[in-house]
């Protein structure tokens, strides 16, 4: 292999590199802002611990009041029997 061919190769994979970095950034800047939503969990399908359980995914009834997920903004208050709350859980689960 040539020196011009290895130079070709590496600019060229380099271009692929920085598309993908490029179209990673966008689509988590298009990412929709998220809310805490309590009162619509079904059992066993809550983000984070309640005051009567210690982990997500733990909860064992549906609608518990307490029990929360995040749904992207706005959503919540379309639910009947749901709220807003806010605990303090810096990052959503990952699903």
């Amino acid at each position: 292999m040539s020196k011009n061919d290895h130079v070709l190769r590496l600019a060229v994979s380099s271009l692929f590199a920085f598309g993908a970095l490029a179209v990673g950034e966008s689509a988590l800047a298009d990412a929709p802002a998220m809310e805490q939503c309590a009162g619509v969990v079904k059992a066993g399908a809550n983000d984070c611990a309640t005051s009567t359980n210690a982990c997500h995914s733990h909860v064992t009834s549906d609608s518990n009041p307490e029990a929360w997920v995040y749904l992207p903004k706005g959503t919540c208050e379309r639910l009947a029997g749901a709220h807003l709350v806010k605990v303090a859980d810096p990052t959503p689960a990952k699903k």
